[in-house]
Order: structure tokens, then C-alpha cells, then sequence
């Protein structure tokens, strides 16, 4: 079975976010880089998937060229192939960044009987791109995933909901967008790392299709919340005033 991990190169998700003065950007020049956390649980599942079952590996991404990184790092995660889409420095938005993908697919030599993706991205969270990307494949697709066996042509997959779960069978080949915590991605070893840097990274330039109708305007950053703790009270006697924060403050009540 022929499984592609479709990852993303974001800002290290408990790094400070510094913006470029226009507040068009993030200033990069101290910030390090690493896969989106809901991606790597995606490649992680698709290099199981394709041990199990005496298939391969793929991970792709779109990206700058520094993007290579990332990819390196999922050949050393046990990925057998790995692409970058190079975009350059700018954001694609999610439709031009799934038709690219779609595009990949459809021309490649491989057929892919699953494609794997983050629910959503750790920067951006868009939730879109699985949608896109299923709906030009004609492929049938489940988000929000945090369980998933495959066999005999179909794959089985689980998403939480209040007071349980959603349980999905889906015929092969399909798209499945997956959540943190469907497994526990594995650290790859020295070893693995090194012998990563020697493998090919197979490269294309996509054109951007202009399909995205959004526009950013700016960034901004949330104000710092500096507010100290108030301690309400001591056992039974806070229950007044913490009522009174609940419906008063927060209105939940």
C-alpha cells in the first residue's frame, strides 16, 4: 500500500513571534523551524501504514527551499520518498496549495492509495486544505481523526465527539485529515538523520492557480496578558465569588 504524507514547515509552535514592521510577515531571523505537530502524527501514520503492509512512504511538501529540512527530517523518520513543491517566501493560501498537491498526485508515477494531512496547520489552521484537495481528487475524505486501521481496500477511521465517537468507513484510495495524538511519532535516530542528508529530495515549481479569493491584510500580535492570579477564596466560602466570576465575567452561567 503507496501512502503520502503531505506536511508543512511552520515557526517553532513555543517560539515568541516577533512581525516585520509592515505587520505583513513574521520576522525569521532568530526563529527556528519544524513540522506542523498535526502533520508529523500524518507521516508518522503513513511510514506504519506502509510497513505494514509492504508499501511506501512519500512525504511532500510546499514550501520555500528551506523547506528541505523538513523533509529530511521525514526520510529519517522512515519515509521512502520525499518532494518539495518550492513556492518560494510567500504563503499560499489553502485552494492554490491543494490544487498543487492535486496536481503532484495526478502526475505521479506512483498511485497513491492514501493521502494524509494535517486536520490543521500549527500557523496558519485553516482546516482546508484535506477538503480541497479531496474534492479535485474525487476522493472520498474524513477530518478530525484520531484513530485510523486500513485493510482490505477500505480504511476505518475514528473521530471524538461529546460523549464518544464517530466511526467512518471509507473505500481506498481516500484522504484523511489527522489530529495530534493518533499515535506517538517516532525520534529518528543519529544514524537515520545522517544517512537523510544523503538521499534525494525530489524538487518541482508549481505555479499558483489564483484560486485563493482571500487577502491578508496584516498580523497582529495578542496583547500579553499580565494580569496577576486572584485567589478567590479558600474551600466552601469562594463558592459566592466564584459563581460571580462564572456569570459575571465569563458568562458561562
Amino acid at each position: 500500500m503507496n501512502t503520502l504524507a503531505c506536511v508543512k514547515r511552520v515557526p517553532d509552535t513555543g517560539a515568541k513571534i516577533v512581525l516585520t514592521d509592515d505587520q505583513r510577515g513574521i520576522d525569521t531571523s532568530t526563529l527556528g523551524f519544524t513540522m506542523s505537530p498535526h502533520e508529523e502524527c500524518a507521516l508518522e501514520e503513513a511510514v506504519r501504514i506502509a510497513e505494514d503492509r509492504d508499501g511506501t512512504a512519500t512525504a511532500l511538501t510546499l514550501g520555500p527551499e528551506a523547506a528541505d529540512e523538513q523533509l529530511r527530517t521525514a526520510l529519517a523518520m522512515g519515509a521512502d520518498e520525499a518532494t518539495l513543491l518550492e513556492t518560494g517566501d510567500g504563503e499560499w493560501g489553502p485552494v492554490d496549495t491543494a490544487t498543487a498537491i492535486a496536481d503532484y498526485v495526478a502526475d505521479a508515477e506512483t498511485d497513491f492509495d492514501l493521502l494524509l494531512v494535517g486536520n490543521e496547520s500549527a500557523d496558519a489552521a485553516n482546516y482546508q486544505v484535506g477538503t480541497h484537495l479531496a474534492s479535485r481528487l474525487d476522493r472520498p475524505f474524513v477530518a478530525g481523526i484520531k484513530s485510523l486501521d486500513v485493510e482490505d481496500g477500505t480504511a476505518i477511521a475514528k473521530r471524538e465527539v461529546a460523549g464518544g465517537e464517530e466511526v467512518y468507513e471509507v473505500d481506498l484510495p481516500a484522504v484523511i485529515a489527522v489530529k495530534e495524538g493518533l499515535n506517538e511519532p517516532r525520534y529518528p535516530s543519529m544514524r537515520s538523520k545522517m544517512r537523510a542528508r544523503k538521499q534525494e529530495v525530489a524538487s518541482a515549481t508549481p505555479e499558483p492557480a489564483g484560486a485563493d479569493c482571500l487577502e491578508m491584510v496584516r498580523l497582529e500580535s495578542p496583547d500579553d496578558d499580565e494580569g496577576a492570579a486572584e485567589i478567590l477564596g479558600e474551600s466552601a466560602d469562594a463558592a459566592d465569588d466564584v459563581l460571580e466570576v462564572l456569570r459575571d465575567d465569563v458568562e458561562v452561567l
